[in-house]
């Protein structure tokens, strides 16, 4: 029975195990010089809507160094776009494919497809969430703290479909996390009732980002407009004031903090240039590991592993 993977809410516990396990072993044979060739004869497809530098080609190597091919598909390239339904293009794709990865506005396209097709569908991107972001960060996360169990993660910034998926995790995983949103910004209802987080002690909402990192093992941020409220981005600058990770605020976290961020990064605005800049920084391996964790989740939903 094919699965998908349209947020983080589809996982169990030992999913998550699984595919942060085999994503650290896929990225220590691959560092070893040992091609893992899986998913030979496998095609994946990929629509986008949305603009992708990290995401796309993280899933574009991933699928290549597994032995597979990626078909990327902008929606203006499809039928979709002269108005075919989505459940018509999910079924003929279905018939060509293995797997498809889509990047889009609505998160409810996503969910249409994944209905109406018989191959996986994986949320490569919403407005609503960010599943296979979340997954490598939570990687980069035991790489650099040793695992999630007591790690206390704060969320600073917009309540965002990244924040989203983090409260997925939290509410799956357990996770002790804080997120800091400005008023007027912060996590939607139905995203907190849908994840059960109202009624969770492990995740706490503020909107004090002081108190949120305040002896923080983890300090994640993201843009303050994310794609689509490019125009909102000059009165968020003001809104925002006092969110901006940077050495000041990080002087309330532990001395050891690791500072996270999914990039595009606006420098200057929600991080610190000498904060993206810092010697350890881990938001180069945050990034690699996206590849990784996609060549996981591809293996095992196309394998039904």
């Amino acid at each position: 029975m094919k699965k998908d993977l349209l947020s983080l809410l589809d996982l169990e516990p030992k999913d998550f195990k699984h595919l942060f396990d085999r994503a650290l072993e896929l990225k220590k044979r691959y560092g070893r010089g040992i091609m893992d060739t899986r998913l030979t004869g496998k095609t994946l497809g990929l629509i986008f809507d949305k603009k992708s530098t990290r995401t796309r080609i993280a899933f574009e190597t991933a699928m290549i160094q597994m032995g597979g091919h990626p078909i990327y598909m902008s929606t203006q390239d499809t039928q979709i776009s002269r108005n075919e339904p989505a459940k018509d293009t999910a079924r003929v794709l279905s018939r060509y494919i293995d797997c498809l990865a889509m990047r889009t506005f609505d998160h409810g396209l996503v969910e249409e497809f994944a209905a109406t097709s018989s191959i996986p569908v994986i949320n490569a991107l919403t407005d609503s969430f960010h599943p296979c972001q979340i997954l490598s960060d939570i990687m980069t996360v035991i790489e650099h703290k040793g695992g999630y169990e007591g790690v206390k993660i704060a969320w600073v910034g917009d309540g965002n479909n990244v924040a989203n998926s983090w409260i997925n995790a939290a509410s799956v995983l357990g996770m002790n996390l804080i997120l800091a949103c400005p008023d007027g910004h912060g996590i939607r209802p139905e995203i907190l009732e849908g994840s059960g987080a109202e009624t969770k002690p492990n995740i706490v909402l503020t909107n004090d980002p002081k108190e949120a990192v305040k002896k923080a093992d983890v300090v994640y941020t993201d843009v303050w407009a994310s794609m689509g409220e490019e125009a909102e981005l000059e009165h968020r600058i003001k809104t925002f004031q006092g969110f901006q990770v940077n050495k000041e605020l990080l002087s309330g976290a532990k001395p050891d903090v690791l500072v996270m961020h999914c990039l595009p990064a606006h420098r200057g605005e929600e991080i610190a240039e000498d904060v993206l800049e810092a010697a350890d920084a881990a938001f180069w391996d945050q990034a690699e590991n996206k590849r990784h964790m996609h060549k996981a989740i591809l293996e095992a939903l196309i394998l039904n592993g």
